[in-house]
């Protein structure tokens, strides 16, 4: 079973994406942002998908970090906003990719299988 970190300060859209790829046979834990980073570190997820805006800090920075402590863990951007693959490389955060809101779960789960 692959395991999936998903990173969202919102625990609604947190719990419902959780739920969606716990069905489609991923082994899934959700954290709100501050504490994303130590269990990255511990557990070593493949995949983590970070919300951009969180409390406190952004996607990109969570995503600088985690290619730091966690450098196995491919890290998918996500967000109501929309942006281009050149806009993800400038911002140097080491994510793969951006997939914008909203998305078909069935989409992202065949997108997660196919990164790793």
């Amino acid at each position: 079973m692959v395991q999936v970190l998903v990173v969202d300060d919102q625990e609604d859209k947190r719990t419902a994406l959780s739920s969606a790829l716990a069905l489609r046979g991923f082994e899934v834990e959700g954290v709100g942002s501050a504490e994303a980073s130590d269990r990255v570190r511990d557990s070593q997820p493949p995949i983590a998908i970070v919300d951009l805006m969180l409390h406190g800090t952004t996607g990109f920075e969570l995503a600088r970090r985690l290619r730091d402590d966690a450098p196995g863990t491919r890290v998918i951007l996500t967000s109501e906003y929309h942006f281009s693959q050149t806009q993800l490389e400038r911002a140097n955060c080491g994510a793969i990719a951006f997939v914008p809101r909203p998305f078909a779960v069935e989409e992202l789960s065949e997108f997660l299988r196919t990164k790793l």
